[in-house]
């Protein structure tokens, strides 16, 4: 009896962990995606004039999208495919090389275009669009139209 309560507790507590450690990653995926929405935001609302040209927060949102792309890689293990509305298609894991390769592209992307996109306005104007495209790219294949 005490050895099927132990194990009991044990299943429940493994399973608590998967659900978990599945939230997680959702959890750190959503909040990478807000930050670039919100960062990408600030950027168009410069490029717009509806706010100033501030290099320190384009520097800021190209240090975010640059983790953005380093770290959403490894935010897809295999227990992340459903839960907490994740908008991740099951493409991802059917092609995660090209998923992955999508992600080093946007990265390339980031890294090419931020020195251009803090140096002036013209600079941020000409850099987004590309930018942009990289991350749409990823976006075209890999995520669920919002609902």
């Amino acid at each position: 009896m005490v050895c099927r309560i132990v194990l009991a507790v044990f299943m429940i507590s493994l399973n608590a962990g998967v659900i978990m450690a599945q939230s997680d990653a959702i959890a750190a995926r959503k909040a990478l995606m807000k930050g670039n929405n919100d960062n990408a935001r600030i950027a168009i609302q410069m490029m717009r004039g509806q706010q100033p040209f501030d290099a320190a927060k384009v520097e800021a949102a190209f240090v975010q999208w640059a983790e953005t792309a380093q770290k959403l890689p490894s935010l897809f293990p295999e227990d992340s495919k459903t839960g907490e509305k994740t908008r991740a298609t099951p493409k991802i894991w059917q092609n995660k090389k090209d998923f992955d390769e999508k992600a080093a592209a946007f990265a390339k992307s980031v890294a090419e275009n931020r020195d251009k996109a803090k140096s002036s306005l013209d600079g941020l104007k000409a850099a987004i669009p590309v930018v942009g495209k990289a991350c749409d790219n990823c976006h075209e294949d890999y995520r669920l139209p919002q609902q």
